[in-house]
């Protein structure tokens, strides 16, 4: 099958006849619909990484439309001021990291070496991209190519013959924000070997909690200087971190200042090479144990001084890992372009620091950079545990290890600081999805759903958040408090109505786990899971539609809203990111009361058709909307959305349709080929759900039945293959005529994890045709909440 896909397209048979990096394009979704601009855009990293690397190895630039935060530190049209070894992909909020930087230099005529903006450096030609590879030329004549192990990086550059050779590290170097909850350097460490050859230290940043990175530096060309700089304490906003006051040095070591002290000297260290180096060499090691460590990361993972080999590496480690757990047979190159790049963003993060916690001893796996749980609970982790189990056992393993010393499960964690809670306690559904799923492995489950009971009981304290000091918004479930009074959340906390809609799937998340660890608990959350139904009121009017979920004060009365309208979307509104249209959809464990309470089938389809109507909008989600529809396939809320049509029998065709129009309309593989924020790989995750012909249900294990898109599809499982087919009966048509399940006819638009994976795999065999056909005549998915 291989041989003849890669015939089709052209590409010669070799060893490297099962490298699918080859379609692996990073640049899609680094901009927007502004042409050359990243606002609005997928904000995905585009530089060199392993599979949830703990380095990110990649080009910094300037952001110069500061309406909006460049996230991963990219933008096509930013000029370059520096390459840094940590970056996270496809986030919103503020940017993180953007640390530990080297920055090429011709000339310091006119330049400040703590101002970025006097040194950086157009592009003169596009950057180049692959898996594991980056390059990018100056302006000044200087071509730098990078690439990345797990913990280190790689880094060639290439200077002009005619011209004087710098590198510099601003150890405060940082990614700016657009003006809150930015990073700030507060202090660090430099020292450096006699000839200049090798450099380690670490530096000190504030955010949320202090955290500390140690690095250790290396070049292949013994530097002709290495002089080390200094100058005061400046804060984060332009111009006030801009001076001119600079000292140099011609010490072996420097500190900023006291250990833990905020306003430490900002310090740095600038090299120049002998004049005939045109080409020099240098790794860098990152660790947040010691600099000797980061050392011994770079003599255990790059040994060597060949770009070439380490960007080899890096393309097998991405091929084994990954890209070669789905297979697919198309001789469609775009559409093999978008796939195995969406299935490559689903796998940056969150990283992989195991052995790397500087708070704590533990032989469990730690990972962090969760950005966000929101995002990725409703099928990105799914995705993790089909095809790469033990990565999605690894991350359960840290989250409970990390409840075990701080208390309370992340849901959004950097630089080992839990924070911040979009909504509900969202590590409940992933725990919860893995185990209905069988993932047992090194689990630790009993912990595990002490954990989950400690975001159902436990009050987390008030951290007054600025956006919304209603709450805690660091960890566990904020407005727990009226949860546990009222069965809801009501007006007095930010965000109530999209909380009780999550918080009841979190505690439906519970009741599933609770079947095997606690059999006791399990009537006590499965009713409390039926709380988003006392914000359901009947009377509530939109579009001709009766019914919604309304935000509701303790009386029980509510309070005056659009159900097109979350207002601002943010922290404070009624809805996060969503307006109560959006959400008035998401309750997957129990669609059988919410098709009651919307009027039946023929009422839950009307409705369900209205999400897609262009032009119905009335709200931007705080930023974050792609078209004109109600439905919104730039944010998560809407995931499942196209979807529900599964829930009515005989409409599955439906369901096919609005994935299709989607897929085709919003997604691509050009450089706005994201409707929005990747999140962690989440949008690219439903896509790839999209175009396998299934979707997950979180929590449940159970997969809505779609239309693949293509003809032949093996996934690799742990314990034998997936291989999903489809027959197309004249044409291209992608309607589905006819199903069958292991042999067996199936009339059923769903099928269960049992279905895929027992008895060491499964085959999922489509007739597909132009027109559509209400095949579905048997049992709806599953509603196990059903109160």
């Amino acid at each position: 099958m291989r041989a003849t896909l890669l015939i089709a397209l052209g590409v010669p048979l070799s060893a490297s006849a099962t490298d699918y990096t080859k379609y692996v394009n990073l640049f899609i979704g680094t901009e927007g619909p502004i042409p050359g601009s990243a606002f609005s855009s997928g904000n995905v990293f585009p530089g060199a990484a392993l599979p949830f690397g703990a380095v990110k190895v990649g080009i910094d630039t300037t952001r110069w439309n500061t309406s909006f935060a460049a996230n991963g530190g990219y933008t096509p049209d930013g000029n370059v001021t520096a390459i840094t070894m940590l970056h996270v992909s496809g986030t919103g909020g503020a940017p993180t990291y953007g640390l530990v930087p080297q920055m090429p230099l011709t000339s310091l005529e006119g330049v400040n070496l703590m101002d970025n903006m006097t040194y950086m450096q157009a592009r003169t030609k596009p950057d180049e991209a692959s898996a594991g590879y980056y390059k990018t030329s100056l302006r000044s004549g200087i071509v730098a190519e990078m690439s990345a192990s797990q913990h280190a990086g790689i880094m060639r550059y290439q200077y002009p013959a005619e011209t004087r050779k710098y590198l510099l590290a601003d150890l405060s170097h940082f990614l700016p924000s657009k003006g809150k909850r930015e990073q700030w350097y507060s202090n660090g460490f430099l020292e450096r070997s006699e000839d200049g050859s090798w450099y380690s230290g670490y530096g000190v940043w504030r955010e949320g909690g202090d955290f500390r990175i140690y690095f250790c530096g290396q070049f292949d060309t013994v530097p002709s200087t290495a002089q080390f700089f200094s100058g005061p304490a400046t804060d984060p906003y332009w111009p006030n971190a801009t001076f001119t006051s600079t000292t140099f040095t011609n010490a072996t070591s420097i500190r900023g200042g006291i250990t833990g002290y905020q306003y430490a000297d900002r310090i740095g260290v600038l090299f120049e090479f002998p004049s005939k180096a045109t080409t020099v060499n240098s790794k860098v090691g990152i660790s947040w144990i010691s600099a000797e460590k980061a050392c011994r990361f770079i003599d255990d993972e790059i040994p060597h001084w060949d770009l070439n080999t380490t960007v080899s590496q890096a393309q097998e480690t991405w091929n084994t890992e990954v890209l070669s757990k789905i297979e697919v047979k198309t001789q469609n190159a775009t559409e093999l372009e978008i796939f195995y790049t969406a299935l490559y963003h689903g796998h940056l993060l969150p990283s992989d620091r195991t052995g790397e916690n500087p708070y704590w001893e533990s032989d469990e796996p730690y990972y962090d950079d969760f950005y966000t749980l929101w995002d990725t609970f409703r099928c990105l982790h799914s995705l993790h545990t089909l095809i790469v189990p033990e990565r999605q056992e690894g991350v359960i393993r840290a989250l409970i290890d990390i409840w075990r010393h701080e208390r309370f499960m992340p849901e959004g964690r950097s630089h080992n600081h839990n924070g911040r809670v979009q909504g509900g306690s969202n590590s409940d559904n992933v725990l919860a999805d893995s185990y209905v799923k069988g993932l047992r492995g090194g689990i630790n489950w009993k912990d595990g759903y002490a954990a989950m009971k400690t975001n159902a009981e436990v009050v987390p304290y008030n951290n007054f958040d600025f956006e919304d000091p209603t709450g805690s918004t660091k960890e566990g479930r904020g407005a727990l408090e009226d949860w546990l009074m009222y069965g809801y959340v009501t007006p007095r906390f930010g965000r109530s109505l999209s909380k009780t809609v999550e918080y009841a799937l979190n505690d439906f998340s519970l009741s599933q786990v609770a079947r095997g660890e606690a059999p006791e608990d399990v009537a006590l959350y499965l009713n409390r899971s039926s709380g988003w139904q006392k914000l359901w009121h009947a009377n509530v009017t939109s579009l001709n539609f009766t019914g919604f979920l309304a935000p509701t004060y303790a009386n029980g009365s509510i309070q005056p809203y659009d159900p097109l309208s979350c207002g601002a979307c943010d922290w404070l509104a009624i809805a996060y990111e969503g307006v109560p249209w959006e959400y008035s959809w998401t309750i997957p464990f129990d669609m059988r009361t919410l098709i009651t309470l919307m009027g039946g089938p023929n009422a839950t389809e009307g409705r369900l058709d209205a999400m897609f109507i262009p032009g119905l909008s009335e709200s931007d989600a705080n930023g974050n909307s792609a078209g004109t529809m109600i439905y919104n396939p730039g944010n998560e809320p809407s995931f499942q959305t196209p979807f529900l049509y599964n829930y009515l029998p005989g409409r599955q065709w439906k369901s096919v349709m609005r994935a299709r129009q989607i897929a085709d309309e919003f997604y691509g593989n050009n450089r706005s080929g994201l409707p929005g924020n990747d999140d962690a790989g989440a949008l690219s995750s439903w896509l790839v759900w999209n175009w396998m012909g299934l979707y997950p249900v979180v929590t449940q294990p159970v997969y809505l039945l779609l239309s693949p898109r293509f003809d032949d599809i093996s996934v690799k499982l742990a314990g034998g293959t997936l291989r999903i087919t489809a027959e197309r009966q004249g044409g291209q048509g992608f309607y589905v005529q006819s199903v069958k399940v292991n042999g067996v006819q199936w009339t059923k638009s769903w099928v269960s994890h049992e279905d895929l994976v027992g008895g060491g795999g499964g085959l999922i065999e489509f007739v597909l045709g132009e027109e559509p056909v209400g095949w579905d005549v048997g049992d709806v998915p599953p509603s196990p909440g059903h109160i």
